[in-house]
């Protein structure tokens, strides 16, 4: 979905295209005092990505390139591809796998988080805390 912005300041030029390239359902608007970070997240061929971890808050993900497999807690094991997204909770909800799908190009995906300013991207879950939540984990 594109659309032609019309503002007085373009007037002899050609408007910019702006294009929707995806939408992520369920997601909920910025409280005041966090902030939205743009993050860039780059895979190697093969890459496992992160351990399972935490996100101080939501996430709204494109893949640009390649293919990640995900995984959330809850959530059954999927393939996002480039030119689809996803969103992402955040909080206490456990992020298994964020993985390259492909062995021989690199995946690429581009996300914005909502969280405190200054918080960390990740928090890496510990053994116990995994046992503890097996139950919840649709994938294992």
């Amino acid at each position: 979905m594109s659309e032609l912005l019309h503002h007085p300041e373009t007037a002899g030029g050609p408007p910019p295209k702006v294009e929707i390239l995806a939408e992520a359902p369920g997601a909920a608007p910025v409280p005041e005092g966090l902030v939205g970070r743009a993050i860039l997240v780059s895979l190697p061929p093969g890459s496992p990505g992160a351990p399972p971890h935490r996100h101080p808050g939501p996430i709204y993900g494109y893949v640009v390139k390649g293919a990640i497999t995900f995984e959330l807690e809850g959530e059954p094991e999927r393939l996002i591809r480039a030119g689809e997204a996803f969103f992402e909770p955040g909080g206490d909800v456990i992020h298994y796998r964020g993985a390259n799908a492909l062995e021989d190009e690199e995946s690429a995906l581009v996300a914005t988080m909502i969280c405190e300013p200054g918080a960390p991207v990740l928090t890496v879950v510990g053994h116990e805390e995994l046992a503890a939540h097996k139950h919840l984990r649709v994938s294992a």
